[in-house]
């Protein structure tokens, strides 16, 4: 079985959050059980793509409203993941140091998803299905069902659409409909959700299966889902809850290279003790208090936003038993609550903003 997997970030390539582990390891273990899994991106600008060696495989063209731009797709030569990955390079847009945060997100997506749809037009063959994951790729089944250059022949392609974040919808405001390729008009109500064009939703409805990242995350969705609740509930008999694994050749602590001291089952206290000395020296607290941390996105839907007070609360009615150290970026408001807290609670908390692998 062929399928194409289509995401915003794929581990070790780029990364943001959990979207970038799974995109990471679910095609490698396909590959292993015998399928032929590929992984299509966009080309940032990272470490990774300067570090290997690529192959051109194909160039076009296209347009996002009356913007003309020109694409190229290149392959990983040596097939270093374990499975085929491919980036899709357009300049200006998709030619970014960073995976998000820019104010034209909309575009640069919208057009990477019209510049995968082109590719895949002109292939030679069909995959068997296209994987699709979180909003970033959300218009790709409508795309393939509705828009006129692609429905001929994409049409038939089984689409999979893979909820990471329920949060993190994509909307795109009616006045940037021009942003999407000329499409059946009657059918415009497959974008729309609560007068927005809504890539999430859109691929909620025409996705021939939706998935979540685990059971109780899609039951959650049918309850709070950002505005989609109802239609999680409506698509029910299409969804289906899938437990997101660990990929244990990565988290492994005996292979890990970025923990100082490995160890295996035998060794895990000592281990723990080495690794949690060396970790509170570079924070500047005490090794020999407990250590409790926080390591994700500094938003609301994480719980993120209890943790200036109830750290606080901690520190001063324990008497600073206890150290604590928070690794994450986010809201700007929070992150300078907390970047404040490093100096009233010197020795006793610390933070990084930002995103490390090797300190997570």
């Amino acid at each position: 079985m062929e399928i194409v997997h289509v995401a915003a970030e794929c581990y070790p390539v780029a990364k943001a959050g959990g979207l970038g582990d799974v995109v990471g390891s679910l095609p490698r273990y396909q590959t292993e059980l015998g399928h032929v899994a590929k992984v299509v991106m966009p080309m940032y600008r990272t470490k990774f793509l300067y570090d290997n060696n690529w192959e051109l495989v194909h160039e076009g063209g296209q347009s996002i409203g009356s913007h003309w731009f020109h694409y190229s797709v290149i392959k990983e030569k040596t097939n270093k993941l374990g499975f085929d990955l491919y980036l899709i390079d357009i300049n200006g847009l998709l030619d970014r140091e960073k995976i998000y945060g820019y104010d034209d997100d909309n575009e640069r997506f919208v057009a990477f998803q019209i510049a995968l749809c082109d590719w895949l037009n002109h292939w030679q063959h069909l995959p068997d299905a296209v994987h699709c994951h979180d909003h970033h790729t959300g218009l790709i089944p409508f795309m393939f069902k509705y828009c006129y250059a692609f429905r001929d022949k994409l049409a038939s392609v089984p689409t999979v659409f893979t909820v990471h974040n329920g949060q993190y919808q994509g909307w795109i405001n009616w006045d940037q409909y021009y942003f999407l390729p000329p499409y059946d008009s009657w059918n415009w109500g497959m974008l729309d959700w609560d007068n927005t064009i809504n890539p999430m939703a859109s691929a909620v409805k025409c996705a021939w299966k939706v998935t979540t990242v685990s059971h109780s995350y899609l039951d959650e969705l049918r309850v709070s889902a950002n505005g989609l609740q109802n239609l999680f509930e409506y698509e029910r008999g299409k969804s289906a809850g899938i437990l997101n694994g660990i990929d244990t050749k990565v988290w492994n602590p005996e292979t890990d290279n970025y923990l100082i001291r490995n160890y295996d089952k035998e060794l895990v206290e000592k281990g723990k003790k080495k690794n949690k000395k060396e970790l509170a020296g570079q924070f500047g607290l005490d090794p020999d208090k407990p250590l409790i941390s926080f390591i994700g996105r500094l938003v609301g839907e994480k719980a993120a936003d209890l943790l200036p007070d109830a750290i606080s609360q901690s520190i001063y009615q324990h008497h600073g038993k206890a150290n604590f150290i928070v690794l994450g970026s986010g809201d700007p408001e929070l992150e300078d609550q907390l970047d404040n807290m490093r100096h009233r609670f010197n020795g006793y908390f610390n933070s990084y903003i930002g995103y490390s692998e090797a300190l997570s």
